[in-house]
């Protein structure tokens, strides 16, 4: 049976349409203005959405997971379960379960889980491989003794275990080996994503990287006789970059700048959230390692930040409040950007033909119905 939501405003991925309609099923089968909508089934579920506010369902393309259960856990049930979690509390509708640095033989044990949950959930739309191809220096809450250099074979290793689901990989391209794992990502169509990195101006230009790993989040900072990673992202135009949006890991006016220098077209807002994500407050783990949550943060016992519990639809608050931006622009920081980053042709905009993957807000932007291929989620 087709929905219609009526009475609302359809922000569409790239535009706004005010007081209008959107008809769907699986798919999306129309959207226009109110004074265009006709009545197409006498069953038709018809739902008002006046003073509503409805935008495509979130893309999170760095998650390392939530609701007590971590993207590596080797169960693919329980992963499944953080996924379905995910999209009805917070209106992911499109997900990278990201790893973190481990052994060789458990991150191709999550690759094995991964393949077997893309299998059976299409919100699933990729991995995001973070690890262990990077910098001590700046390993953040990545475990040090797995840290190791890029190695293309083990790359290629794991991408054919995951059935070729690696769509993104977090590396630091300064590292001996960088060269290989760059050519193999693009003859894969693997985003390569500089993070946990302490390159240099210089090695960032000859890299192919295109995209950022949490923007000013472990990596070299920003320095008046030597930009770094975080000053080459806010100045290099064809890097799109990662932001956490919790005001805990980037101060809101951190925000703000990025948000000025690169636009909306070049963020893309994501949890980086942990297992520790949805539950009490108190001692969690990644890892190995372990977390201590309190006052909406996540820190390992050094007090560093690991990760954060942000969930995806404060994250699309929290980017208004912190910048000013519009709804539209919000939309294009979480959907639209990663839709067309990644190549995920069906997400990221609701036009005819596009999966009906839907969010529905009140006019204080809180999440209140999350449809996911066109069915009812909460």
């Amino acid at each position: 049976m087709q929905t219609v939501i009526k009475n609302a405003d359809i922000y569409v991925g790239d535009g706004v349409v005010q007081n209008g309609y959107i008809r769907f099923d699986k798919k999306v089968l129309g959207v226009g203005p109110m004074d265009e909508y006709t009545p197409q089934e006498a069953d038709e579920n018809v739902v008002d959405g006046s003073d509503k506010i409805v935008v495509p369902g979130f893309i999170d393309v760095h998650t390392h997971g939530g609701y007590g259960i971590d993207s590596m856990d080797d169960d693919p049930a329980k992963v499944n379960e953080m996924i379905c979690q995910e999209a009805k509390n917070e209106g992911i509708t499109s997900i990278f379960p990201t790893t973190v640095t481990q052994s060789t033989t458990n991150i191709s044990q999550a690759m094995k889980v991964l393949k077997v949950v893309a299998q059976e959930n299409p919100v699933m739309q990729g991995i995001h491989l973070e690890g262990p191809f990077i910098s001590a220096e700046y390993k953040g809450a990545q475990p040090e003794l797995y840290i190791t250099n890029p190695d293309a074979e083990l790359l290629k290793e794991w991408n054919e275990l995951s059935g070729g689901l690696i769509k993104v990989i977090t590396y630091a391209p300064e590292q001996s080996g960088a060269a290989d794992v760059e050519s193999y990502c693009q003859a894969h169509q693997i985003v390569l994503s500089v993070g946990h990195s302490s390159a240099k101006q210089a090695q960032l230009e000859q890299s192919k990287a295109t995209h950022i790993t949490h923007l000013y989040n472990a990596q070299r900072g920003m320095h008046h006789r030597e930009p770094g990673v975080t000053g080459e992202a806010l100045l290099e135009k064809k890097f799109y970059t990662e932001i956490i949006a919790d005001g805990y890991h980037v101060a809101p006016d951190m925000i703000d700048l990025a948000y000025r220098l690169k636009g909306p077209d070049k963020i893309e807002l994501i949890t980086d959230s942990l297992r520790a994500k949805g539950m009490p407050e108190g001692v969690s783990e990644l890892g190995g390692q372990k977390v201590i949550v309190k006052d909406h943060q996540a820190r390992l016992e050094n007090g560093h930040l690991a990760g954060s519990v942000l969930e995806y639809d404060l994250a699309f608050k929290n980017i208004i409040n912190f910048t000013g931006c519009s709804i539209s622009d919000a939309v294009k920081m979480t959907s639209y950007n990663q839709a067309q980053e990644f190549n995920l042709e069906s997400k990221g905009e609701l036009k005819a033909g596009k999966d009906a993957d839907i969010n529905v807000l009140d006019r204080e932007l809180n999440l209140e119905a999350t449809y996911s291929y066109g069915r009812l989620l909460n």
